[in-house]
């Protein structure tokens, strides 16, 4: 398709108009376009939105994303339909509506969704692998791993919005063959490289989401930061599992690419080896399997303060793919939903780490290091273990596909500050 806005015409935009991703800055619910955003709220008050049910416009009116999240399926095609009308080349009323365009680089993004409750999984198989033979090396997959979706419920008031700076948390750590553990910032941050996937609609307390529905109760995705403390985490994680090693902060990209958009970068279910147990009946369906998984690229980029002083452009340390996850979406989702949970419009579910097989695809430095036994090399000959006050981490998510533009996730940005002073 081809826009009126010639800069969603580009081959290299996030932003064409087959994505139309929704965000929220100062002015309300809007969508990215090209190098623009559109104001969904103007769009209400200049009588764009005309012929969609009162409940659409009112949630289009909003200052965050769970009013279109609540409505019925019906209602967020329909808004995302007349959306695309809009904005598609030829559409008869172009010059009333450019004056509601604004360029992007002068709105600030806030986070798009008030976050009612968030769950972090552990859905890479390869994550998962690479993780356990650092603490088990001759068991590095618990028995339990190909069976059951791992996850844990993680806090959804330190989810901020990219661009937020990431204070340096402080904790109890015990150094190996210490005694006793000390309180003080921790010399093990990292990142993780995830996927989040936004609910819609909800479902009572006492009713499950079958898996064949719960693909269609996806409505979009962002990219995720788990900020981690490493060395925190070692020391508390059991037998409960994490906790203030993980909830000092969490990023999530401005941009939700809604499913539709995604339709085109479809594709299987990961393969999984012979001899791995098949998913139980209430996480098979033979649609999921053939198309449950997507095909998006996602990259991490490190800079360093010493590096932006001398102008050295950011490096690349990871690249992997989402189709990679052991488990679907849409298995996440029923699963989470299989004891009656009542999952809310808004909740966001996030894959855990994504990673793959070979070393430039592992999505975290505890993977790409080994546990901070083998250092990154930076291009202006600096090292990194972990992170370091001053560094930024840069994430970015895309999908490519022969004969269909490319869709993008935009940008997942957050530079690491110092610790507060410890009595």
């Amino acid at each position: 398709m081809k826009s009126w806005i010639e800069s969603a015409n580009d081959p290299g935009t996030d932003f064409p108009i087959e994505n139309l991703p929704y965000g929220v800055f100062e002015g309300g619910i809007c969508v990215a376009i090209g190098d623009s955003v559109l104001s969904l709220r103007s769009c209400a008050e200049k009588g764009f939105l005309e012929g969609l049910t009162d409940a659409t416009v009112e949630a289009a009116r909003g200052t965050v994303l769970n009013g279109i999240m609540a409505l019925g399926a019906g209602e967020r095609s329909a808004l995302r339909a007349r959306v695309g009308e809009l904005l598609r080349a030829g559409y008869p009323r172009d010059r009333e509506l450019a004056p509601l365009l604004i360029p992007i680089r002068s709105v600030a993004m806030r986070k798009p969704v008030e976050i009612g409750d968030y769950t972090d999984f552990y859905a890479s198989v390869f994550h998962a692998t690479n993780v356990g033979r650092l603490f088990r090396p001759d068991s590095p997959l618990l028995p339990n791993y190909k069976y059951v979706p791992i996850g844990y419920h993680g806090r959804a008031s330190s989810i901020v919005v990219s661009g937020t700076d990431i204070r340096r948390p402080c904790g109890q750590t015990r150094s190996p063959g210490g005694e006793a553990p000390v309180f003080g910032p921790t010399r093990s941050l990292d990142y993780e490289l995830e996927m989040g996937f936004f609910v819609a609609e909800n479902n009572p307390l006492g009713q499950t989401v079958p898996i064949e529905q719960a693909g269609s109760r996806i409505f979009g995705l962002c990219l995720v930061n788990d900020w981690s403390a490493r060395d925190i985490q070692a020391w508390e994680y059991q037998p409960l599992g994490p906790f203030l090693s993980k909830n000092f902060a969490t990023s999530i990209s401005p941009w939700v690419v809604p499913i539709e958009a995604l339709a085109p970068f479809r594709t299987p279910a990961f393969r999984r080896p012979p001899g791995d147990p098949e998913p139980l009946p209430y996480l098979f369906s033979p649609e999921d399997q053939a198309s449950g998984a997507f095909d998006v690229w996602l990259e991490v980029c490190l800079s360093t303060a010493i590096m932006r002083e001398r102008g050295v452009a950011p490096v690349r340390i990871s690249r992997s793919n989402l189709r990679d996850l052991y488990w679907t979406p849409a298995q996440l989702l029923a699963h989470h939903s299989s004891n009656g949970c009542n999952l809310k419009p808004g909740d966001l579910l996030a894959s855990g780490t994504v990673s793959g097989e070979t070393k430039d695809a592992r999505g975290c430095l505890l993977e790409r290091t080994s546990r901070g036994a083998e250092p990154i090399e930076l291009p202006d000959g600096e090292t990194r273990c972990f992170l370091e006050d001053g560094d930024e981490i840069v994430m970015r998510a895309f999908c490519e596909r022969d004969n269909f533009a490319r869709i993008g996730f935009g940008e997942c940005r957050g530079t690491i500050a110092g610790s507060r002073s410890v009595d």
